[in-house]
């Protein structure tokens, strides 16, 4: 590959928004919206840790984003930009960098953001990468994950489990014919661009598994959670493997779907801020020693080996 400066200026340059000054500068200069919070974020993607080898660079870099703006999601902000650092090996080929620009241009189109600036270095062995994620919300109109009520309904958006299922499949551990779970592992969709802001009392994004991040919310709300299996939202294509891999499907995490504490009677305004995209309701919060309480299809206590995603 090119010296570090080449390679900024052929493959990230032109990606940058003005507020990146072509990339030339130490800093970026962003000026907020007027009136407006800003809300940030960042997250990592290591090789062999949170992607395999040989997975698509364009998709890498999608997902890295995705993560992100997940995050923004969850608090209700609008993304507008976002600094990447890259740690690339030496043997890196150059088609590498391409492809993960080309992802990068694709979700920046998408989602309607632009590379404001980073830092880029080698890496031994392993490709490493971050992304801080910029944006902005109402003041006092971030959703928190201490804002959970007791009486609260439980609600989560789209189909939980396909993810943890796809990687697997990705892995060779179980058959995948359609690929819709693969590509669920492959390249999560952000719920940007709901306004739940006066609905829900909070939200956390499923990232590290449903279990483990209705415990989140548990924690910081200081409540108790009754969690129904019966009723969480399965795909067709996840349905197929059955009970041997509801474990799998409520704690595998990489769900990137929005788990939120909503009153019983906001549903229907949840419903209408949702729209065409699936949300569904799956327990309740109550007073009481803060954890999660997991329901089998029989009222039957059940306690998994583990909650979710363990990051040490």
């Amino acid at each position: 590959m090119g010296d570090e400066f080449s390679r900024i200026a052929r493959y990230l340059a032109p990606l940058a928004g003005p507020e990146g000054l072509g990339l030339t500068d130490d800093a970026a200069l962003f000026t907020p919206p007027a009136g407006r919070q800003l809300v940030l974020t960042t997250d990592q993607m290591l090789e062999g840790v949170h992607f395999i080898p040989g997975d698509l660079p364009a998709l890498i870099a999608r997902k890295l984003l995705r993560r992100n703006l997940s995050d923004l999601a969850a608090m209700g902000a609008t993304a507008c930009g976002y600094l990447l650092t890259t740690a690339l090996p030496p043997t890196t080929d150059e088609s590498w960098l391409a492809g993960f620009a080309a992802g990068l241009a694709q979700d920046q189109a998408e989602f309607g953001i632009q590379l404001f600036g980073g830092d880029s270095s080698s890496s031994p062995t392993h490709i490493s990468l971050s992304a801080t994620l910029i944006g902005h919300v109402t003041p006092g109109a971030a959703l928190r994950r201490n804002g959970a009520k007791a009486g609260d309904d439980i609600w989560v958006t789209g189909t939980i489990g396909d993810a943890a299922l796809g990687l697997q499949a990705r892995r060779g551990t179980l058959q995948d014919k359609s690929g819709f779970l693969t590509s669920r592992s492959l390249l999560p969709n952000p719920r940007m661009g709901l306004n739940l802001s006066g609905i829900a009392h909070a939200a956390i994004d499923i990232s590290d598994g449903l279990v483990q991040d209705l415990g989140h919310l548990c924690k910081t709300s200081n409540l108790a959670a009754t969690l129904y299996v019966a009723l969480v939202p399965t795909s067709h294509e996840a349905a197929i493997f059955g009970d041997a891999m509801l474990e799998t499907r409520l704690t595998g995490g990489d769900d990137y779907e929005l788990l939120l504490a909503v009153p019983p009677e906001a549903a229907t305004a949840l419903r209408l801020a949702c729209g065409n995209l699936a949300i569904t309701k799956i327990g309740t919060f109550s007073s009481g020693q803060a954890g999660v309480t997991i329901l089998g299809p029989h009222g039957q206590a059940m306690n998994f080996s583990t909650a979710g995603w363990q990051h040490f």
